[in-house]
């Protein structure tokens, strides 16, 4: 089907137990691929190594993709997302950089304050979606996908470069820290165990240094991605196995991998770069505000017990309730257009 519209519509389907948009991610003839710090920790712990975007991570550990995926929402849940690109923006012009490249209002960030925003190209199709953090050592702490992990710092690189030629006073660093997110609505309990600061004044998309379980110079950040309260950690690469060695010892703390990532965003309506956006789509199209004719994700979700998936149709379909016909291995299976979130998000908000 040709691009029709400005509504992301979202279609319940039947599809593998493992998630599809994981599946289509995963790679099986990479050369070279890089590990991270928590590389020897993952297999200790009976992680399940695949390769994806270029790393080798776990998909899973001993308990299964659905146990990972439903302590997650009861408890929490420890996901290592070191693959992911970290890098810091500074100099006075470090702003006017970043909203060359970006959709969104970096000037108007508070101290410590994120936002989620979108690299674009000239046509407006999305390159890559990433996290800006106004910190108040005097950066930008930027945060993006490790499958555009090239593309990104080449974007970011090249900007710096036209600026710098230009007289203006910028630069850019690439971090080379683990990545920790704690996720689940018992998370921010487990973590306040750790830390002096208190956690309640750290609201949703707000960020802080601290010393966490004894490990100095923690950058903690509340967010994530599986639509749950939790932190991600950057953290010193050679801090990261005894960080999160500390936080496993709480019991509420499990090891999870990329299929409990994957189907845990996916019901909580979380784009996966590469398959619900692109360079194809725009920020409207996405919603990021989201329509064409496919499925882009889907799977099994395991809190609802039925199939959900995202998708693009024309906007005269994509009206919540519309009952659609979708293919799935050759065969036509009923589908009904849904509001999203499938699973309600509980970030963490100050009242």
């Amino acid at each position: 089907m040709q691009r029709a519209g400005s509504m992301m519509s979202h279609l319940g389907s039947c599809l593998q137990a493992l998630p599809s948009a994981l599946r289509r991610s995963l790679s099986s003839a990479q050369d070279v691929l890089r590990r991270t710090p928590l590389y020897d920790f993952h297999l200790a712990h009976g992680g399940k190594m695949v390769a994806f975007a270029g790393w080798n991570l776990p998909v899973q550990y001993r308990d299964s993709h659905v146990d990972s995926h439903l302590h997650t929402r009861r408890h929490c849940s420890l996901f290592d997302v070191s693959h992911m690109l970290q890098t810091k923006i500074f100099g006075h012009d470090r702003v006017k950089l970043m909203e060359s490249l970006v959709v969104g209002d970096i000037a108007e960030l508070k101290p410590n304050q994120g936002t989620l925003s979108l690299f674009t190209n000239e046509a407006g199709g999305i390159l890559d979606d990433l996290i800006v953090t106004n910190t108040s050592e005097g950066h930008l702490y930027v945060v993006s996908n490790a499958g555009c992990w090239e593309k990104d710092l080449t974007l970011m690189q090249d900007k710096v470069r036209e600026l710098q030629n230009m007289g203006n006073d910028v630069g850019l660093e690439v971090m080379d820290n683990a990545l920790l997110a704690l996720q689940g609505p018992t998370a921010a309990q487990v973590l306040q165990a750790g830390v002096a600061d208190d956690l309640r004044k750290l609201p949703f998309m707000t960020s802080a240094v601290m010393e966490v379980f004894g490990v100095s110079g923690c950058r903690v950040t509340r967010c994530g991605y599986t639509g749950e309260d939790g932190v991600e950690i950057s953290v010193l690469a050679a801090e990261a196995v005894r960080l999160a060695t500390a936080l496993l010892e709480n019991p509420e703390v499990k090891l999870a991998g990329l299929a409990a990532r994957d189907s845990l965003r996916l019901e909580a309506g979380l784009c996966l770069y590469g398959n619900d956006i692109d360079e194809h789509t725009t920020p409207v199209e996405g919603s990021l505000s989201w329509t064409l004719g496919a499925v882009t994700s889907g799977c099994p979700s395991p809190c609802l017990k039925k199939n959900v998936a995202m998708g693009y149709v024309p906007c005269e379909y994509s009206r919540p309730g519309t009952l659609l016909l979708v293919e799935v291995r050759r065969k036509q299976q009923m589908a009904m257009v849904s509001k999203m979130p499938f699973v309600p998000t509980n970030y963490y908000t100050l009242k």
